[in-house]
């Protein structure tokens, strides 16, 4: 589909939802108005806080502290998602013997699991590291682990028939098979390493998008806590935006990907 058309289409999706959050806020049709602004706000409220906090300077500290807390999880959890990603694909004994505790592991509620990282680490932003680590590195493993054992054994014998050693098969036949799995898993851990962050900062923190969702939510300001929800959309989607332009750069030599074109 044309770039245009399809941004068209996905900035009409917004204005329909837009237009619809602003008349069911706006205009009697279902019960008394200041009612449901209490509990919804308006979409003019929530832009406008928008861009009152985002051509502040306080909001950009709050920023930090989450993107801090965001890109370490992020970088920590998928390094050690892609470490052991590998390492469990190609030792089956080894894969074998631990299946059962990173099942159980992965089955825990992250959220139990944000106390406990408090007593550890502390407040600061290594408890919120943890928690996001907690959510980024299964999704990777399991992505990556995958990737790895989709090479077909058929590319497997023959790159073996041509002499290839284990360094030499890791670089040109499971690394490229993994590639794609494995960023497909980045996409979806960047928006829970921010989840891991703000859901730390939202139960014990004094600085961060979080706390400042807590700060609001804490006063019944329904229109700081939409627009601090806002915020974070568009802070995933910045963040999201950077890995699909790594993606593009890694993968180009998948077909449909490549920018070259054959005249």
């Amino acid at each position: 589909m044309n770039r245009v058309k399809l941004f068209a289409l996905q900035v009409l999706v917004m204005v329909v939802f837009l237009a619809i959050w602003h008349v069911i806020t706006v205009y009697p049709l279902f019960g008394d108005v200041k009612t449901i602004q209490f509990f919804f706000s308006t979409p003019v409220a929530v832009l406008g806080r928008t861009f009152n906090q985002l051509t502040g300077t306080e909001i950009y500290w709050h920023l930090g502290i989450t993107l801090t807390e965001t890109v370490l999880a992020f970088a920590i959890g998928s390094a050690a998602g892609i470490l052991f990603g590998f390492t469990f694909a190609r030792h089956e004994l080894l894969a074998a013997v631990f299946d059962p505790y990173i099942k159980a592991s992965n089955a825990l509620p992250r959220v139990v699991l944000a106390p406990i990282f408090a007593l550890w680490f502390g407040l600061g932003i290594w408890s919120k590291v943890a928690l996001g680590f907690t959510l980024v590195f299964f999704i990777v493993f399991f992505n990556v682990y995958q990737g790895v054992r989709e090479v077909s054994p058929t590319v497997l014998a023959n790159a073996r028939m041509l002499g290839m050693n284990e360094r030499q098969l890791f670089r040109h036949v499971y690394w490229p098979s993994a590639l794609t799995w494995m960023f497909s898993s980045l996409h979806t851990s960047v928006g829970f390493a921010l989840v891991g962050a703000v859901v730390g900062e939202y139960l014990g923190s004094s600085a961060g998008l979080g706390y400042k969702i807590h700060e609001a939510e804490s006063v019944f300001d329904v229109t700081g806590v939409f627009s601090g929800m806002l915020i974070l959309a568009i802070f995933v989607i910045a963040i999201d935006a950077l890995v699909t332009m790594v993606e593009k750069r890694l993968l180009v030599w998948r077909p449909g990907q490549s920018s070259t074109t054959t005249v």
